[in-house]
This record gives C-alpha cells, structure tokens and sequence, in this order.
C-alpha cells in the first residue's frame, strides 16, 4: 500500500543523501552481478560488501544488504526479459531508485515512522487512509520491509506491506464442482445446483458485429481504426467476469469450508472443442470463451484465500447418468448442443449442466448421495444477476439479489 508524506526540507535532504549513495551502491552490485555472470544476492552481497563499506562509512550497513538484494532482484528479472527477446539494453540500466528497507532501518508504530539516515534517524508522521484502517482493523500485520522513493516537492512515497499470520489448516468438509460452459458457469452448493450467466455470448458477438462495421473497407494498422476497436472493451469485459465469478465462487468455498472441483481442461480446449463443428458462428464463440482462463482465474482466487482445488478428469461427465452410470441420450431441441437428455437405464431426465455437476463431484471422492432424477427434467434455477449479488448461499436462500459488499 502507498503512503504519500510530504516532509521539511532537512529531512528530505537526509533522505537524499541516503538516496544518492544507495543508487551507487546498487549500480556496483549490478556491475559485480554482470562481470560474474551471476544473480545471487548471497554473491553479490559476498563480492562487493567490503569494498562499499570503506566507501561510504557513514551509510547504515544494511543499506548496502538492501541494494544488493535489489541488484539481484534486477538482474533476474533482466535474464528473464532477454531470455524472451524482450531486452532492448546491454544490461539493466538504474533510472528510478526505490530504496528497500529492512527491519534495522526502519521502524513503525501508529504514531511516526523512524528511517535510519547518514547521520541519525528521521521522524515522519503520515496520514493513513481509509484502505490502511480497513486492512489493519482487520487483523492484518506490518511487515518488517518496506520500501520507499523520493518525488518532487519533497514528497516522500512509502510502500508499506501488510502481511497476514499463518492461516490454520483447512480441513475441508464438502464439494463445490464447478461446471464452466460458453456462456455461463453451473455451481452445485449445499446439493444445489445454479446456473450463473456470463453473458459471454452477446459480448463476443457483439463486439464482431462492431468490428466488422469498424474495419469494412480500412486496414487494422489504421490509427483511428484501433482505436475504435480498443473502446470496444471485449477483453475488459470478459476478464471483469472472470474476475468476480471466481471471487464469488472461492468466497463461497472458504466460508463453507469446501473444495473447489474443475474439470482439468487439456492445452488448447476451443481447438479441440471446435474441431467438428461446422457453423461458423458457434466456432467464434466457442473460440472466445476462453475456458482457461476462467479455471485460471479460479485457481489464482482459490491460491489466494487457501482453499484447495481438486482437478479431475472432464471426459464423458454430460453424457453419464450419475445415478445408474448409464448413458444419457440427448433429445433434439433445435438447439446446437440439446440440453436436456433421458437416462437410458431410469428413464428420468437429466439436464446436461447439472449432470455435469454430480459427475465432477463424484470423481473428486464424494461419497455423498445423488438425488434420484425424476421425469421431469432437472433444470438448474438461472441467476442472471449474479454480479451483483451478496453469495451464492444467500441466492439460493433468497431467490433475491443483493448489492456485494467488497
């Protein structure tokens, strides 16, 4: 998080002071990292230590820890760059300097925050804003690094890092199997199951339609073309939804204290998704949905409030009932890919996205029981204002939607 402070002169000379001599230092350390071919920070640190001390005697030492674990930090950071082409230098070049802290040089508490400086510590008292309140009163800790950089007005920039204490183990206690289709995601909650629609197929069509009207007759590499195509936002859109359905789907894992079962989608799914399909338009969609994404995005959520994802096999889970294992015949809707099918065993109706939902659960281990299809068909109950809503246990509960408090 930033904080913004702005200082007396005396103080922001201090900080200037330790600037100048951390740039010279860092700018070594990379010169060392380079001529030996290395990006350790325990070499680096091993190669110019002495050397720097002598030079400025009147630095904190852990200034010249701190700039070589940045040195190193670079140097990584550029080997990766130019291993993907993407280096336009010989080697890094130090044009900003943010100076990295660690526990011996700064200090903080709620009143001040103290710096180490050349010749004693410096006082400064920030302001919080309302975002340091909501992370601190809720429990989040300190970390005892941090950094900061000097601009102009004598302003000086902290990045403050919050940090959190070891979570207690997750002992999950059921199954959240989430089924992603082209153009909304089935979530089975509490034996429940709920269709959320993503819209993503009015979006991908959509923006064709405007892109097509935009580039008749003009070439993509024409300035005012591009831009017109940029303002037309599919992409932003898209990662939007992607990024609140997982928050939402995960929040409700953690709360409930279950697992998140996918199914684990091979490398390039659409290619193989599309491969006989014919209709042209279905094939953009299908194209576009990015499946992967959308499980990427779950798992990354999922990573961060520690709740455990379980991939499983995808393969036949539409087409087997979950009740007697028997195949599931699809009954022709009209439709590119009917939705509801008849067991060939039981004869009940199953709809595709709900089986779907049983059979992931089940490959994950659990044992729990799956209600006995009936002859009418096992539609899921649609929530086309998902993004809005408090929870998916409050939906289902209160078939009503709620603004999200984030």
């Amino acid at each position: 998080m930033k904080l913004r402070v702005k200082v007396d002169y005396s103080t922001y000379s201090a900080l200037k002071e330790v600037e100048k001599e951390y740039r010279e230092v860092l700018e070594e350390a990379i010169n060392y990292g380079l001529s030996n071919k290395t990006t350790s920070f325990t070499r680096i640190k091993a190669g110019v230590y002495k050397t720097e001390r002598e030079k400025h005697k009147d630095l904190p030492s852990h200034y010249i820890y701190t700039a070589c674990e940045d040195a190193s930090e670079r140097l990584d950071s550029f080997e990766k760059l130019k291993k993907r082409g993407r280096s336009y230098t010989e080697k890094p070049s130090v044009r900003r300097v943010t100076i990295h802290l660690d526990d011996h040089l700064w200090k903080f508490n709620l009143d001040r925050i103290s710096i180490s400086t050349k010749r004693s510590r410096i006082l400064i008292s920030p302001t919080f804003p309302k975002i340091f309140w909501r992370y601190y009163n809720k429990g989040w800790l300190i970390a005892s690094e941090a950094r900061f950089k000097l601009l102009k007005g004598n302003v000086v920039e902290f990045y403050v890092i919050f940090k959190r204490d070891e979570p207690k183990p997750y002992e999950p206690k059921g199954f959240i199997p989430v089924d992603l289709n082209e153009n909304s995601v089935s979530v089975l909650v509490d034996g429940k199951p709920m269709l959320l629609e993503t819209n993503t197929k009015k979006i991908t069509l959509g923006y064709e339609y405007r892109r097509k009207l935009t580039i008749t007759d003009k070439s993509t590499k024409d300035r005012e073309v591009r831009r017109k195509l940029k303002r037309l936002r599919e992409r932003d859109k898209k990662v939007d939804i992607r990024r609140k359905l997982a928050k939402l789907i995960v929040k409700e894992a953690f709360e409930s204290r279950s697992v998140i079962v996918l199914e684990d989608l091979p490398r390039r799914t659409p290619e193989h998704m599309i491969k006989d399909v014919k209709d042209k338009q279905l094939r953009l969609r299908i194209y576009r949905s990015a499946f992967s994404s959308m499980k990427n995005a779950i798992i990354e959520k999922a990573r961060e409030f520690g709740v455990p994802v379980v991939l499983v096999n995808p393969s036949y889970t539409s087409t087997v009932c979950p009740v007697h294992g028997a195949k599931i015949v699809y009954q022709l809707d009209g439709g590119d890919a009917p939705r509801v099918g008849v067991c060939e065993k039981g004869k009940e109706k199953w709809h595709r996205d709900v089986v779907a939902l049983y059979n992931l659960a089940r490959r994950a281990g659990d044992v729990s029981p799956v209600p006995l299809g009936s002859k009418e068909s096992h539609d899921p109950p649609t929530v086309s204002g998902w993004l809005r809503a408090k929870s998916l246990h409050s939906i289902m509960n209160e078939h009503k939607m709620i603004e999200m408090k984030v």
